[in-house]
């Protein structure tokens, strides 16, 4: 029995055969999750109605599951902040960098071959894409030795 918050065993396969580096990307429900990432990236669909699940509530489970090092937001052509684009900085934190792009640039940054996971999110606000790169484990395992 799983006690941990993230239990979606699919999700928990996606991450596990993640690494440092790899992207994560939580799709709104307007983005186009199939042709808008690579192929070999692992699809989790969570779009179970509009405006069930959220960007933010995936957001929420995964920063509890992962490190996060950066992250990557699309913005409208005026290059604001959205709300939604606000609410990641905040659940982020100020250790977490986050970098604009415009919806074409986001495209082509979501379409990287660094992409391993691709959640869609039922979502249904403009401009709530949430590009995420997994950083590093460090927790003080006990046993582990660098190698030099």
């Amino acid at each position: 029995m799983i006690t941990y918050t993230l239990i979606h065993p699919e999700l928990l396969r996606a991450l596990a055969t993640s690494g440092h580096g790899s992207r994560i990307l939580i799709a709104d429900g307007n983005y186009p999750h199939n042709t808008g990432a690579p192929a070999a990236a692992s699809r989790v669909a969570l779009n179970l109605r509009p405006g069930l699940l959220t960007v933010d509530q995936v957001l929420e489970v995964l920063i509890d599951a992962v490190p996060i090092e950066a992250a990557a937001v699309m913005t409208p052509p005026d290059g604001s902040w959205t709300g939604a684009v606000k609410s990641y900085q905040r659940a982020l934190g100020a250790d977490v960098p986050i970098t604009p792009y415009q919806r074409f640039d986001f495209y082509e940054a979501a379409r990287g071959a660094d992409v391993a996971v691709v959640i869609a999110s039922g979502d249904i606000r403009q401009y709530a894409n949430l590009l995420l790169t997994i950083g590093v484990r460090v927790d003080g395992t006990a046993g582990m030795e660098a190698v030099d």
